[in-house]
C-alpha cells in the first residue's frame, strides 16, 4: 500500500527555530526535516496512511507546536526522482 507523501512548507518564529526543528524531528510522521533559506523556515516531509491521518497530524501535532505560525502543504502525487522513487524501469541509454 503506498503512503500518501506531503511536504509541509513551515513559517516559524525565528527566536523559536531550533526547539521547532527539534519538536518536528521527534514525530514519527515526519520523515525528514530541513532549515532552509528562501520563503519557508523549515520543509519537511510528512508520511501518512490516508488523507484524514495527514489532516490528523498537520492539525493536532504539527500546527500545536510552539512556535509555528503558519504552513503550507503539498501533497506529492508521484516521485520521478530521489529516495521515495520506486520505479526500475529507467532506461540508462538516455542518461548522460
Amino acid at each position: 500500500m503506498n503512503r500518501l507523501l506531503a511536504s509541509v512548507n513551515i513559517f516559524v518564529e525565528q527566536s523559536q527555530k531550533q526547539s521547532v526543528v527539534m519538536a518536528l524531528s521527534q514525530l514519527t510522521s515526519i520523515e525528514e526535516v530541513y532549515e532552509v533559506a528562501g520563503e519557508y523556515d523549515i520543509v519537511s516531509l510528512v508520511s501518512a496512511s490516508c488523507l484524514e491521518e495527514f489532516r490528523d497530524v498537520l492539525q493536532k501535532k504539527i500546527m500545536k507546536i510552539k512556535g509555528i505560525k503558519s504552513t503550507i502543504t503539498t501533497i506529492i502525487l508521484e516521485p520521478h526522482k530521489g529516495p521515495k522513487c520506486h520505479k526500475t524501469n529507467v532506461n540508462n541509454s538516455t542518461l548522460k
